[in-house]
């Protein structure tokens, strides 16, 4: 149950009308009183006799009583309660009985207060209701309404236990505002999945990845498609921003503006500006400039990879930083999520996409970032925007899968890290963008581990029970679970592409196994495989390495002769 406390106001009138009227898109149906302070309140939605007008005297008479310079410059006060979609649809009675315990929970008119404010619950749809209420007593004090947002929720999660309903996670504040009935109606009339809002969240939120500085940012912006109008100072100081979507416009044929803060609380040209600080390129980097942008420019391939370094660099300190150093590390991961998102393949772009909208309630909390902890996956976010989309097959594709499973990590040790700071709504939202991001992995990774797969089972078998006594070795205690799966076979090419490659695949094995613990991940092999080309820096790709009897390490004694023609390399496979 998700109740919402909307701005105060002073229009009585006119807040009845809207709720008893036909709504923005016709979305009201039998508009109606379940409850109010006097159970013989008109009701203007079944009385033929009774108007908006009679409910807005009686509401309003506490206030018109008060004399006209003691009363409040803004006394309407509105909540909105509704069901989640999966509830089932509650009778009039229920929800009477809901909007008496949230009059009573914030302050409006609690229990057995004879001098209560006057209010009002009107339902004009099944899963939810609005009450009205004006904050002026009976005895001409006004109403103790503060931390009414809090009261509302702790007794939304009473009324969830005892009507059976979806028990939601408790907020923090910290959320991105949600998108208004009508806003949500308006949607459905475009054909469009998400509102607006969200739909301009999303866009800000990916042009802010990995940005370098403000010409930058509103580049994107304008790039992205949005309207774009800035607030300057008589100084010319940049102040804020607003965008808008140039469909979507108002009854006039104007565009709908949101402010940066309005879409979320890290949008705000302030909170963007905190990332640009220390945001200049790593030295030493393998990358070409790019003088159009100013920014490193690097191949898919290579960005991926450096993305998924810096991811596992994040994953570890996730395990043992302090707070504030974590919180600056899980929102620059939402930026390399976001940057993955914008530049994937079609076939994994649905899932990221999706994993990236859930994970953004993840990176806000009370806990203010540090974020110069967080350069790294910065600048992991700068470069993925900038290397440009992946094709989805060869190197790029086959980094792609390794990142999305070093992602995958990252947004799971959030999800521990928020669930155990009791950040209800984050460790949700971080559980829900990981199983987008399986998904993802699902749709990336198989073509490139059939490769190794395929290579494994190719191997001779001396080589692979060569293999196999690098596993017993490395992870004794996890050896015979990796044997009994079907990626088994990839993990063996890949321990042979690494002996091959000059290193010690048991000390590498052990060492990919001990940093972090396995048990959240579907296959232990898949992810020993992408962990061990990354830290071997093997091809991501397999199929660009040599035939799998070429995985003795050194031609000296004792050594398989490498085969030198397709005949050789033929019968050798046989």
């Amino acid at each position: 149950m998700i109740p919402s406390v909307h701005d105060m106001g002073d229009d009585t009138y006119g807040l009845l009308k809207y709720l008893y009227g036909p709504g923005n898109a016709e979305e009201h149906i039998d508009p109606h009183l379940v409850a109010a302070w006097d159970r013989l309140a008109p009701d203007p939605g079944r009385d033929p006799r009774a108007t908006y007008g009679d409910l807005q005297r009686l509401l309003d008479q506490p206030v018109m009583a008060l004399p006209e310079s003691a009363r409040p410059a803004e006394h309407v006060w509105h909540l909105s309660v509704r069901a989640a979609p999966e509830d089932p649809i509650l009778t009039d009675e229920q929800w009477a009985d809901i909007a008496r315990r949230m009059v009573s929970a914030t302050g409006i008119a609690p229990d057995g207060d004879d001098d209560a404010c006057r209010w009002a619950a009107v339902r004009h749809a099944d899963d939810h209701i609005h009450i009205i209420a004006t904050v002026v007593r009976h005895d001409g004090r006004q109403a103790r309404i503060r931390h009414d947002g809090a009261r509302s929720q702790a007794e939304a999660r009473k009324i969830e236990i005892d009507y059976g309903l979806r028990r939601l996670n408790t907020g923090d504040g910290t959320a991105a505002k949600r998108p208004s009935s009508a806003e949500r109606h308006k949607a459905n009339r475009r054909g469009k999945e998400r509102t607006s809002r969200e739909e301009l969240r999303e866009t800000v939120r990916r042009a802010a990845a990995g940005v370098a500085g403000e010409q930058e940012f509103f580049d994107r912006l304008a790039a992205a498609g949005l309207l774009v109008s800035q607030r300057v100072a008589p100084s010319g100081d940049l102040l804020g921003y607003k965008v808008a979507l140039p469909e979507d416009r108002n009854e006039d044929q104007e565009p709908i503006y949101y402010s940066g803060s309005t879409l979320a609380p890290d949008l705000s040209l302030p909170r963007i500006r905190e990332r640009w600080a220390g945001n200049a390129p790593e030295p030493g980097r393998d990358a070409t400039t790019d003088h159009s942008s100013g920014s490193a420019r690097v191949s898919p391939s290579t960005a991926r990879r450096q993305a998924t370094s810096a991811s596992w660099q994040a994953v570890l300190l996730v395990d043992q930083g302090d707070d504030g150093q974590i919180a600056a590390l899980i929102a620059a991961g939402g930026e390399v999520l976001d940057a993955l998102a914008k530049t994937s393949a079609a076939h994994t772009r649905r899932e990221l996409r999706d994993a990236a909208f859930a994970f953004e309630r993840a990176t806000r909390s009370h806990i203010r970032a540090q974020r110069g902890h967080a350069r790294g996956l910065r600048q992991a976010a700068r470069d993925l925007v900038h290397s440009g989309p992946a094709l989805g097959r060869g190197e790029d594709g086959a980094t792609t899968s390794m990142l999305i499973d070093m992602m995958f990590f990252l947004v799971t040790a959030a999800a521990h890290w928020h669930g155990m700071k009791e950040h209800a709504q984050q460790a949700a939202a971080a559980r829900q963008a990981a199983e987008h991001l399986r998904a993802a992995y699902q749709a990336a990774a198989p073509v490139y581990l059939g490769v190794m797969h395929q290579r494994g089972r190719r191997l001779s078998q001396p080589l692979q029970r060569k293999q196999t006594a690098h596993l017993r070795q490395a992870v004794p205690e996890l050896a015979e679970q990796v044997l009994a799966e079907p990626g088994w076979y990839a993990l063996a090419a890949t321990l042979a592409d690494v002996e091959s490659a000059g290193h010690d695949p048991a000390a590498l094995l052990a060492e990919a196994a001990a940093r972090r613990e396995l048990g959240t991940a579907d296959s232990i092999s898949d992810v020993l495989v992408w962990r061990l080309r990354r830290m071997a820096d093997l091809p991501a790709d397999a199929s660009a390495m040599p035939g799998p009897t070429a995985t003795a390490p050194t031609a000296g004694r004792g050594a398989a002769k490498r085969p030198t023609n397709r005949k050789e390399r033929s019968a050798k496979s046989r």
